[in-house]
């Protein structure tokens, strides 16, 4: 008798263990997958690259060498305004500034920039930023566009062109 009952609950545990065609994952797994809509971005287009060809008979400029002002035929040279009061963004790196908003009102327009400190500043074309001397010389929603004054190599000021662009 004992040997029947043991048999007997053995038997019953196993049957409650072997589940039905579909338990409690299955289904779990299967209202999941229907919910889930999968999306792939396209790749952005890629732009035809144009190589130039640099004809060394000395109507273009060397490559190998900044500009200097003395390039440009401007007399005196190129120099920074050195009386003038630094702005707070003067301060820090341009690399260590960040695009975070763009505001528009008729034709007035201001770039957001965040600082390393965290603080948000308002910038408008003419506002100077970074280390370089950075004069901000252009504003969009896509880009703020600066022109950098840095000394080369001979002690002489070149322009670099620089944009910051948007942080996502």
């Amino acid at each position: 008798m004992r040997l029947f009952t043991l048999l007997l609950t053995s038997l019953l545990i196993l049957a409650g263990c072997s589940g039905g065609k579909e338990d409690d994952l299955d289904r779990w797994m299967k209202e999941r997958m229907s919910q889930v809509k999968g999306k792939i971005v396209p790749l952005p287009e890629l732009k035809k690259y144009e190589p130039l060809m640099y004809n060394a008979d000395g109507s273009l400029h060397d490559p190998f060498k900044a500009r200097s002002a003395a390039d440009s035929g401007r007399s005196g040279g190129l120099k920074p305004d050195l009386s003038r009061l630094k702005e707070p963004l003067e301060s820090f790196p341009l690399e260590s500034l960040k695009f975070v908003g763009y505001l528009e009102q008729g034709k007035k327009s201001v770039a957001l920039i965040m600082a390393p400190d965290n603080a948000v500043y308002q910038v408008q074309v003419g506002n100077y930023m970074g280390q370089n001397y950075g004069l901000v010389t252009s504003l969009s929603k896509d880009e703020v566009a600066i022109k950098e004054m840095l000394l080369d190599t001979t002690g002489e000021y070149v322009e670099r062109r620089v944009t910051i662009n948007p942080q996502e």
